[in-house]
């Protein structure tokens, strides 16, 4: 809504006389927010994004067109930009007064452009549609997607809504195994190692009680552990029973660094350099 003022004046023989000041108000005939179903996005999962268009006037919008630039923004200024956001093919739901309706078309993916909504006159549509954060999607503390939707039509003057989401913030813990030699003989000693990594953006403390357990079939004896490269004590990091091979990390012991994002000077794509944390176990296979 845009305020203007208006102001008179009377020039008489040489003198100046100034009316008061009037303040009015123009009403917009149509109005547009955009809110997204998840305020934080990731790789692997679909955010819903929604856009809701308010007709306040007596007439009726119809060939409305909603074009969404995705997030686009600029990595390399004042040329190169890239997209963060990758559209869900059909996914685009469209309502009027709350009824669904039929599919609109969608023109083009990148930018998203959405043809042929009608907003009744004193009634309201709303578009939903999905979209997953790509590998042109900012990652790390400070990063966000702002994606703007712009509709556009006969009758009145694009408008513009847009919305901001945050990367996931939390720690994605990761763990793989490796053993050798992979062939031993009877008595013979093995060592396994654990190598626990972290995609996300938050480094896991002591205080987030991870909880280390492998069964070792066959169990192991004489064992020794370390984490990264530190000796660990029995009882005092670790529990571990020779009779079952059951091995369990006390609370407090497993710390995992937070992830790294890094994005490319000339193609814009991040990519993530997890933290990495290092168990390894050895013993004798009874």
């Amino acid at each position: 809504m845009a305020t203007f003022y208006n102001q008179a004046t009377l020039s008489y023989n040489g003198n100046l006389a100034s009316s008061n000041i009037t303040a009015g108000e123009i009403l917009e005939n149509l109005f547009v927010t955009k809110t997204p179903v998840n305020s934080n996005y990731s790789a692997d999962r679909d955010n819903s994004y929604v856009i809701s268009i308010v007709n306040n006037s007596s007439v009726s919008y119809d060939n409305v067109t909603i074009t969404d630039d995705l997030g686009e923004y600029v990595f390399n200024p004042p040329d190169d930009s890239v997209v963060p956001l990758t559209y869900i093919a059909d996914t685009v739901r469209y309502f009027v007064n709350g009824i669904p309706q039929a599919d609109p078309a969608v023109a083009s993916e990148n930018p998203l452009t959405i043809t042929g909504i009608s907003v009744p006159a004193g009634g309201n549509a709303v578009i939903v549609y999905s979209a997953r954060a790509n590998n042109f999607a900012p990652l790390g503390e400070e990063a966000s997607i702002t994606n703007t939707a712009t509709v556009s039509g006969d009758g009145f003057t694009d408008i513009s809504a847009s919305s901001t989401t945050t990367p996931e913030n939390s720690a994605f813990l990761s763990i793989s195994k490796s053993l050798s030699p992979a062939a031993v003989e009877e008595n013979g000693r093995v060592t396994y190692t654990f190598t626990i990594q972290n995609n996300g953006g938050i480094a896991v403390d002591a205080s987030d009680d991870v909880i280390f357990r492998d069964d070792f079939t066959p169990p192991l004896t004489n064992i020794t552990a370390t984490f990264n490269g530190t000796p660990w004590i029995e009882e005092v990091n670790y529990n571990y029973s020779a009779a079952s091979g059951v091995f369990t990390s006390l609370e407090g012991q497993i710390t995992v660094p937070a992830a790294t994002y890094v994005q490319d000077p000339t193609t814009g794509a991040w990519s993530v350099q997890p933290g990495i944390s290092t168990l390894v176990i050895s013993g004798n296979i009874t």
